[in-house]
């Protein structure tokens, strides 16, 4: 029989409690440690930065109508004989819609073609007598140089010669008066069948049978033809706050109330510069054009609208209440976040934004160089005016919030911050002057957009959490669909960004 290794054993069961206080104590502390910091990020609120899609979009209502469409009315007057279209028929162009009694016009044409054959006797009869005055005035002219008839008698023949001419030529401008008249009477008697002007469809009727139209003063309306109804068109009423995002191209989705089920498109047409005052709210007209091939939209249906202004596909997002969120204790969070050096930490800055413009530019050497130049000295300008905007800010903003919307100036007046702007254009383009001198016109175009972007663009500080601490980051803000922001600068995907804090537990 073998004997087993007791002494070996009994030496292992000796270490066993040694080796168990050492693992409960690790787990302790490593579970005190996930709880401590537990409980420091339970003490705030946060939404992630995310990754993802903005549309922004503007509402608006308008009605549908026919892209041209023709109103058929009546130059003459008289009694309806006869209507031989209807509603929704489809006409083509030249085809008769109806006729009105022509009876009037035809009696005066034939009043017309008598005065003409009146005119016309006239005419022969004062012909008759200009041959007989010439042939008397040649007679005495010839006697008169022979001493035979007297001068007077001569006289007299000139003087009958000439009444006789002129009997005949008022003669034949009366048959042209006849004639233009009579001509008159045959085109109203032609527009006694109404004609229609274009291919189209009737939209409406308001003439019957029977019924008298009196065109004395306008033209009575008796059909409205709809040109083409494949292509329509929606006139938006768009509010004055939201006009200056609309421009001509935009997509455009409407649904209307006969077809739920479906969402139709269209594009901007035109923006109308007519405003319209109701109420005391302005609104300006958007003409959208809509095709309609399938023939489902209607004229005249109610649409609800949205314009699609900004469509922003994968870019960092986060919560508005992110955007709203203001610690007291702003000043402390700042100073901590900020380098021994004393400047503020960088991302979301206009410099940033700046170099990242001009590195999609493809710059040459010597541009590249131009903008490091204009760049280095404004770094410089920053980095003398910091110290005094730090004193100031520390003098009459103690306890007070952070920066906020707009990074270039405290104020929310839109006035001063348009101000603000400005200068700050004014300066930029100063500074860089050098720069865009060596751009061609293409580059100097994309550049002034550039310039003109990021300084108009509205900066904030968020507060990102990290283990369990606070910390301010700039970032600059984009296109926003009003729940969700675009943001860019200091954050990432994923990172935890305080937007309240939690209340104490009891």
């Amino acid at each position: 029989m073998s004997t087993r290794p007791k002494p070996r054993r009994r030496s292992l069961m000796r270490f066993l409690p040694l080796v168990v206080i050492v693992l409960v104590a690790a787990g302790g502390l490593w579970f005190w440690s996930q709880r401590s910091a537990a409980d420091a990020e339970g003490a705030w609120r946060t939404t992630p930065v995310e990754r993802g899609d903005i549309r922004v979009v503007i509402s608006a209502t308008g009605t549908l109508s026919a892209t041209s469409t023709v109103v058929v009315g009546s130059q003459v007057s008289g009694q309806i004989t006869e209507v031989l279209v209807d509603f929704n028929d489809a006409v083509e162009e030249g085809q008769v819609l109806a006729r009105i009694d022509p009876a009037t016009y035809q009696a005066q044409i034939e009043q017309g073609s008598a005065q003409i054959n009146s005119a016309r006797a006239s005419l022969s009869q004062a012909q008759a007598t200009l041959r007989n005055a010439q042939l008397d005035y040649d007679r005495k002219a010839a006697l008169s140089d022979q001493q035979l008839v007297a001068r007077s008698d001569v006289d007299l023949a000139r003087a009958a010669l000439d009444q006789a001419r002129a009997q005949a030529t008022a003669a034949q401008a009366q048959i042209v008066q006849q004639t233009a008249s009579t001509q008159t009477s045959r085109i109203n008697m032609e527009r006694t069948v109404i004609r229609s002007p274009v291919n189209g469809t009737i939209l409406t009727r308001s003439i019957e049978p029977g019924q008298t139209v009196a065109a004395s003063l306008q033209a009575p309306e008796l059909f409205t033809i709809a040109e083409d109804l494949r292509k329509m068109r929606i006139e938006l009423a768009v509010d004055e706050a939201d006009i200056g995002q609309v421009q001509v191209g935009q997509t455009v989705t409407f649904t209307a109330d006969a077809f739920n089920d479906r969402r139709f498109k269209g594009t901007v047409e035109q923006v109308r510069l007519a405003a319209t005052t109701t109420n005391n709210v302005v609104t300006y007209p958007v003409v959208v054009a809509v095709d309609n091939a399938d023939g489902t939209l209607l004229p005249g249906l109610t649409v609800n609208a949205e314009i699609e202004v900004s469509n922003r596909e994968n870019v960092l997002k986060i919560a508005n209440a992110a955007l709203r969120y203001r610690p007291a204790d702003a000043a402390d969070i700042a100073a901590a976040a900020r380098p021994e050096g004393g400047n503020a930490p960088r991302g979301g800055g206009l410099a940033d934004d700046l170099v990242a413009a001009a590195a999609s530019m493809q710059l040459t050497a010597s541009q590249q160089a131009a903008f490091d130049t204009a760049l280095a000295a404004m770094r410089e300008r920053q980095q003398a005016q910091r110290p005094a905007a730090q004193g100031a800010g520390a003098r009459g903003n103690a306890g007070g919030p952070p920066p906020g919307m707009m990074v270039m100036g405290g104020s929310r007046d839109p006035s001063v911050q348009a101000q603000i702007r400005q200068r700050m254009m004014d300066r930029f383009q100063q500074t860089f002057a050098g720069f865009a001198a060596t751009l061609d016109a293409n580059q100097r175009a994309q550049w002034n957009r550039t310039l003109a972007a990021t300084v108009g663009a509205t900066r904030v500080t968020v507060y990102r959490l990290v283990d369990g601490s606070r910390e301010a980051v700039p970032v600059r803000l984009g296109a926003s669909d009003g729940s969700s922001t675009e943001v860019s600068g200091g954050v990432s995907e994923g990172d935890l960004i305080v937007t309240g804090e939690r209340a104490a537990a009891r």
